[in-house]
């Protein structure tokens, strides 16, 4: 698990503009995470500052890449230690214990530090961290995992949309079309609840068949 794979043999699908080979020193798990802790990139535009929030290990095999974490999230270092945690470990039915094993479950954010708030809401996440980090941390992962794929600046990143761009609740609903290792969600803030009651089918049609992937993928 310490060497890092080729590029070119990067498991995910899609990475429309994937990062060329920038390094030759392999990275080690707790290598990366030192790295990325102390990363300080985009120090000066974060209104209060960096706090890389992130959880990985060598045998992650579901891997949940979101937005970016909020407020609360950026003072307490916990990954989804928030309403839309508590919301998607229902969807997915995982334990707490289990959501929070790094052994298990991999916390990779689209962005790793609280961006901020905008004028409606939290700021979208920084562009500069997926870049940077995601590629050298799916690299020390298992080459068979499941990706969770929650909201739309990850779909946008990492879903193939053959025949154009499908609406995020398209892409959720036609979650069989992406194959079996990768599964779009929608953001599980207060919002989803009122997406799902104009959604129905959410509940009914996606839940179980996710529950079922992600037990499969801690097996």
């Amino acid at each position: 698990m310490g060497a890092r794979l080729a590029c070119t043999a990067n498991p995910i699908p899609i990475l429309a503009r994937a990062r060329p080979c920038t390094t030759d020193v392999a990275d080690t798990v707790s290598s990366l995470l030192r790295s990325i802790r102390a990363c300080t990139t985009c120090a000066s535009v974060l209104e209060k500052g960096p706090n890389p929030v992130v959880q990985f290990a060598g045998s992650s095999r579901l891997v949940i890449i979101g937005q970016a974490p909020g407020a609360k999230v950026h003072e307490s270092g916990v990954p989804w230690q928030d309403a839309s945690g508590d919301r998607l470990r229902d969807w997915t039915g995982l334990s707490a214990g289990d959501f929070y094993d790094p052994g298990k479950v991999a916390i990779v954010p689209m962005g790793f530090c609280y961006p901020g708030k905008g004028s409606h809401g939290d700021l979208p996440p920084r562009p500069e961290c997926a870049p940077q980090w995601h590629d050298r941390i799916f690299d020390l992962l298992p080459d068979k995992r499941l990706l969770l794929l929650v909201g739309s600046y990850a779909q946008a990143r990492y879903l193939a949309r053959p025949g154009g761009k499908p609406s995020l609740t398209d892409a959720v609903r036609n979650f069989r079309a992406y194959g079996p290792s990768i599964f779009p969600l929608p953001h599980p803030s207060w919002r989803s609840g009122i997406w799902m009651k104009r959604n129905p089918w959410f509940e009914a049609e996606v839940l179980p068949p996710l529950r079922k992937a992600v037990r499969a993928a801690l097996r």
